[in-house]
């Protein structure tokens, strides 16, 4: 199976318009999804893919998938461990972005930007270390992260993910559970 090729920034731009933002939580903040590695390589549990599934029905959601190309990021060299270099995201998101190391790309920050997306609800696998990360490239770009909390697992050091709760609470205070966002919407 080759790689997906994805569209450039502005094909992104326009497929994501037709898409709703929601806005829900602080007052007034235009709101998006960001799923981080949710993909075969790192074996979610299946009740994330199904949880993550039911929020992307109600949101504009943007999927980051992690591949391995050691001339950027040495993986293997200095971890003697690797992602796969083709793999795919397990959830249907509207947008999808490649990432070769533990945070997003400047394309990914960029297109919330571009969204003008102010918070961002993140999930995914990998709590305290791509997850985290996330939420650091996010926060030093002038955007709201805020962790889902029920809809994230930790690495094989903590599978519980509660370590990289407490780190992202301690960093950016923000968390939720999909419960409350699908309360929310509803209320809206």
């Amino acid at each position: 199976m080759k790689p997906h090729r994805y569209k450039p920034l502005q094909a992104y731009s326009d497929m994501a318009r037709g898409r709703e933002i929601r806005t829900t939580g602080k007052v007034g903040m235009k709101q998006a999804l960001l799923i981080v590695d949710v993909q075969n390589t790192f074996s979610p549990p299946d009740w994330l893919v199904a949880g993550i599934h039911r929020l992307t029905a109600h949101m504009m959601s943007v999927s980051l998938i992690e591949l391995h190309d050691e001339a950027r990021t040495p993986f293997e060299r200095q971890l003697g461990w690797k992602p796969a270099s083709v793999d795919r995201s397990l959830v249907a998101a509207d947008v999808k972005f490649v990432k070769h190391g533990y945070g997003p790309t400047r394309e990914t920050i960029d297109f919330f930007r571009l969204q003008e997306v102010q918070r961002v609800l993140v999930c995914g696998v990998q709590t305290e270390t791509c997850v985290l990360a996330a939420g650091f490239a996010l926060f030093d770009a002038g955007l709201y992260p805020t962790l889902i909390t029920d809809l994230t697992v930790g690495s094989s050091l903590d599978r519980s993910g509660r370590m990289g709760i407490s780190l992202w609470k301690h960093h950016f205070r923000n968390t939720t559970t999909s419960e409350e966002i699908l309360a929310s919407i509803q209320a809206a």
